[in-house]
């Protein structure tokens, strides 16, 4: 993870709303699958249940949107458009990266090839 992609993702992390996102995403199960009302399949929470857990709102607000935006444009979660809907992926081995990065500044290992 290059310097400009880890300032982003710390970035998006420091907001308290963001950071409750990325907990509420982690803890959904990946491999669990959803039926909307017209019988469609789909993997992960919409944006919709994003919302609504945060705020208790059944539709999406523009916070909100802007929020996932913001972790999307970060790389920390994936919006993909399924008809109406927007599922919401965590990136996990993008969260890893940067946790792993981070341990790297800790120990002071992250010397970029200068020593």
């Amino acid at each position: 993870m290059d310097d400009e992609t880890t300032i982003k993702a710390l970035k998006a992390l420091s907001d308290p709303t963001r950071f409750r996102i990325v907990t509420f995403l982690s803890n959904m199960c990946c491999g669990t699958a959803a039926v909307d009302e017209e019988g469609g399949v789909y993997d992960g929470p919409t944006a919709s249940e994003v919302c609504c857990h945060l705020t208790g709102a059944e539709k999406i607000s523009s916070t909100v949107s802007h929020h996932l935006h913001e972790l999307e444009d970060a790389q920390l979660v994936r919006i993909e458009r399924r008809g109406k809907r927007m599922i919401c992926t965590l990136r996990g081995p993008n969260l890893i990266e940067l946790s792993e990065r981070l341990a790297l500044i800790a120990k002071g290992e992250n010397t970029n090839g200068c020593c």
